[in-house]
């Protein structure tokens, strides 16, 4: 039976903001003495718990306090070149190509991912948006994702989740759901096609890869 209900990631794969996301990564790797990464290194080791990829490149531990203050300068960063980043090309049109129910689920902030949304002109298309409920979180999307379905009244088994990291594809089969991979975003394609997940190069073929799901 078809999977009825879609979950959008949007950083990565709804919004085009890879290059941001490196330049404000490498801004926040200046600001504590590390080197910068380009956007091949950076799709190659990005992965959750983003402190895990801050460790790696900066070849020594972070903990919670100092992640909390990396976190903080990477958001104000990323925020300046917000205002200039577009949607990905085929978004809208990918998202009118489903038939079913869909939802938006973010790592970026609550408060600021809804009237973003409509700025955008994504008003009214989704029957949920859910960002990150609080002001520090670099962890799994997994917790996330249960508590959006079940807000919803949607059990997994009927969710498709179009995400452009494994950690998307992780977060919908720990709730029975499935996923489809898109190589537009921050995670390198050659490993999202390793994984063995259904894989898309445009968020079209994205939906129609979820529809035979």
């Amino acid at each position: 039976m078809a999977r009825t209900h879609l979950v959008w990631d949007w950083n990565g794969t709804l919004l085009d903001d890879l290059s941001l996301v490196v330049s404000s990564t490498n801004h926040t790797f200046k600001a504590v003495g590390g080197r910068n990464v380009d956007a091949d290194e950076h799709r190659q080791r990005f992965r959750r718990p983003v402190a895990e990829f801050y460790a790696e490149i900066l070849e020594r531990a972070v903990d919670a306090a100092e992640f909390e203050e990396l976190d903080r300068i990477f958001h104000e960063a990323y925020r300046v070149g917000l205002t200039t980043t577009s949607l990905a090309a085929d978004a809208e049109a990918a998202i009118r190509a489903w038939p079913g129910s869909q939802s938006l689920l973010s790592m970026w902030f609550h408060d600021e991912l809804v009237p973003a949304v409509r700025t955008y002109g994504l008003a009214g298309m989704f029957a949920r948006i859910d960002g990150r409920p609080t002001e520090v979180d670099g962890g799994l999307k997994a917790g996330h994702l249960a508590r959006h379905l079940a807000e919803l009244g949607v059990p997994g088994d009927q969710v498709v989740l179009i995400g452009d990291s494994l950690d998307d594809a992780e977060a919908a089969e720990s709730v029975g759901g499935a996923s489809v991979l898109y190589t537009g975003g921050f995670t390198d394609p050659v490993r999202l096609r390793a994984s063995g997940r259904p894989v898309a190069d445009t968020l079209v073929d994205a939906v129609r890869l979820a529809k035979a799901l």
